[in-house]
């Protein structure tokens, strides 16, 4: 079982339009409406490879009925700390030629009561998971050491984390010592405080976040691929795409494949980058099933083209 935290969820309407033209009436083509952030994305795509997972999230309001009732359609075990602020709405604009444009709200405040209490709902939910993975923002009301509060909780109950966040949230979190990290190259320059123009360059930096802490980093570079560093070795990964139609989630679902396949080594690399793939080739959030894998299409390797630069613009896998 795969047991995931989202602390600032939200409801996500991706409507597809011809082109994004400012001060005129829009007509979507399509429209779709998902439970959204980044982890019930993980958990909606581990349900979707017939894996066991709950999703632990606070839920307020009309959107927070509407996740539960969509996730649970989806085959996710939800358990909902009720809040009493309204759990925010996200809007997303695709474009033909893939460009997305997004709008996401900033999302209620938690009390220290409502926050005590999601702490406490992870440490009963987390039983018998193979992997806790903590996603996405932190709502307001809720430090930066939230997400460090969590590993050492899960950590002294034996459990593995792999976390997914940015920031201050980030940078709180690597003492406590998560077995897996996934930025994506603009949160792990962030990281680091430096600009990142080449795959030489990302490795440098993921490597000095494993020596904050850090069991593994597995960078997201979008189009570019993917690189995994851990103790087990380093590993580069690409995987082809014919067209891409939304990147919403992207990254949640390479997560999500990394995660069933075992969370560390070259064949978890390879499952992610089928399953960022895959995402990225359907509309809105939409996670992906077996049916959309091509593993075929993905190429892993430890010759690292170090000097290999960075796309300006890469689509979040």
């Amino acid at each position: 079982m795969i047991l995931t935290v989202t602390p600032n969820p939200s409801l996500d309407r991706t409507y597809e339009v011809p082109s994004l033209d400012r001060g005129e009436v829009l007509r979507a083509t399509t429209d779709r409406v998902d439970p959204g952030g980044k982890g019930v994305n993980v958990s909606r795509a581990v349900a979707a490879a017939g894996v066991r997972t709950t999703a632990v999230l606070p839920l307020g309001g009309a959107p927070g009925t509407m996740i539960a009732e969509l996730l649970g359609a989806q085959g996710v075990d939800v358990t909902a700390v009720s809040i009493a602020g309204q759990t925010r709405s996200n809007i997303s604009l695709a474009e033909p030629d893939g460009t997305l444009t997004k709008i996401n709200a900033t999302g209620p405040a938690l009390t220290a009561e409502e926050s005590a209490l999601l702490l406490e709902t992870v440490r009963t939910c987390s039983g018998g998971a193979a992997w806790i993975a903590c996603c996405g923002s932190l709502p307001r009301g809720l430090s930066p050491e939230w997400y460090a509060d969590i590993v050492t909780r899960a950590h002294a109950a034996g459990a593995r984390i792999a976390l997914d966040t940015s920031g201050p949230a980030l940078l709180a979190a690597l003492p406590a010592r998560p077995d897996v990290i996934k930025p994506n190259a603009s949160e792990l320059a962030e990281a680091v405080g430096r600009p990142l123009a080449t795959l030489g360059d990302v490795l440098k930096a993921a490597d000095e976040l494993r020596s904050l802490g850090a069991g593994a980093v597995l960078a997201s570079l979008g189009a570019d691929g993917q690189l995994l560093v851990s103790e087990e070795g380093t590993y580069y990964g690409t995987a082809a795409v014919s067209s891409v139609r939304s990147n919403v989630g992207a990254g949640d679902a390479s997560l999500a494949g990394f995660l069933i396949a075992g969370g560390t080594g070259p064949a978890a690399l390879a499952s992610a980058l089928a399953h960022g793939a895959a995402a990225v080739q359907l509309p809105g959030s939409a996670m992906p099933a077996p049916s959309d894998l091509r593993p075929d299409a993905v190429h892993i390797t430890q010759d690292l083209p170090l000097d290999l630069p960075l796309s300006e613009m890469s689509d979040e896998r």
